[in-house]
């Protein structure tokens, strides 16, 4: 009797990520195509998205400190940067580990099949024109990719001028992101209808989220009770869950802090998150297989619904119940 096939990928893999990359590429890829995955619900993956570093996503309102706070964790100014009062980050930077002493624009970015960036081309040249890379070389983005954010405006100022969606590319970079870190600043707290869409679009992925409220030094005692208080009485109208988010309190910048009563406090806080970040890459495996799991379970949902409604309509078997392609891709069929 000849032995039984194996459905699994051949096991001379180096490490999880490059076991991934067999897996997606030999027997998911092609079903994903077939079925039209990537129009109804996310992109294609790509071998550099598999191959990438932990990624963190930073988002909040207009001049909450992510760039400030990306300055802190890198500890000197990087390309492109942009420091003010007045909302200064009006795109999606990338800082990625590298040498370049400029800004890598977003269509050469995106064209390059070594940077887990290539599925945003899709989303047009209004984007691209609003993207780039800076390349630091720290101990940070030796380990870790981190994702700046345009400010997020209040009333009408949120939307005017953007042709792209907003809302879909923040949600992109959510899927393949091991933290998002959602910034307050400490005399601002107000929650935009934008900030409050995106939050409620990300509700797939509470688990990766954390809250940091920024600028929290210049305060008393007093009133970081009634703050903190009253940020979590305005996110708990968000999120909509029982359980309070993970939080940082503190003011990530390079000066010291000038609240001396809770300095010890504070100084605790940038420790447990820059602690938190550091610890990212050694969970990074689990994350990738976790998130491959739930991707492969969407995508065979998506064939249980699209089979029949591509039979009912064209009155014909749909791709996944045709006869196995000659490279031997498996349908993921129900």
């Amino acid at each position: 009797m000849a032995p039984k096939k194996s459905t699994y990928a051949p096991a001379n893999y180096g490490s999880v990520a490059e076991a991934l990359v067999g897996l997606y590429g030999e027997k998911v890829r092609g079903a994903e195509q077939q079925m039209l995955f990537d129009r109804f619900t996310t992109s294609l993956l790509s071998d550099a998205e598999l191959l990438a570093k932990p990624m963190v996503l930073l988002l909040g309102q207009y001049s909450a400190g992510k760039t400030t706070f990306i300055r802190y964790l890198a500890g000197r100014d990087f390309p492109g940067i942009h420091i003010g009062p007045e909302p200064t980050t009006d795109g999606f930077a990338a800082l990625m580990d590298g040498t370049s002493p400029t800004p890598i624009p977003g269509n050469a970015a995106t064209a390059d099949k070594r940077r887990p960036f290539r599925a945003l081309s899709r989303h047009g040249a209004a984007f691209l024109n609003k993207f780039c890379i800076s390349e630091l070389r720290c101990d940070l983005t030796k380990e870790l990719t981190l994702i700046d954010t345009p400010g997020i405006l209040a009333g009408s100022k949120q939307t005017m001028g953007r042709n792209y969606d907003f809302a879909e590319i923040v949600k992109w970079f959510a899927e393949r992101s091991d933290l998002i870190l959602l910034l307050f600043d400490a005399h601002k707290i107000d929650i935009s209808d934008e900030l409050k869409t995106v939050i409620e679009s990300l509700h797939q992925h509470d688990e990766k989220m954390r809250l940091v409220l920024n600028k929290a030094d210049a305060l008393t005692t007093e009133e970081i009770m009634h703050v903190y208080g009253g940020t979590m009485w305005f996110l708990g109208k968000v999120f909509k869950t029982p359980e309070v988010k993970r939080s940082y309190m503190s003011s990530f910048w390079d000066k010291p802090l000038r609240n001396p009563e809770l300095e010890r406090f504070m100084s605790e806080e940038r420790e447990r998150l820059l602690a938190d970040l550091y610890a990212l890459p050694a969970g990074a495996r689990t994350r990738k297989v976790n998130e491959f799991i739930k991707r492969v379970r969407k995508g065979r949902a998506h064939c249980l619904v699209f089979n029949p409604v591509w039979k009912s309509n064209f009155g014909r078997p749909t791709p996944s119940t045709r006869r196995r392609p000659r490279n031997g891709t498996t349908i993921l069929t129900g």
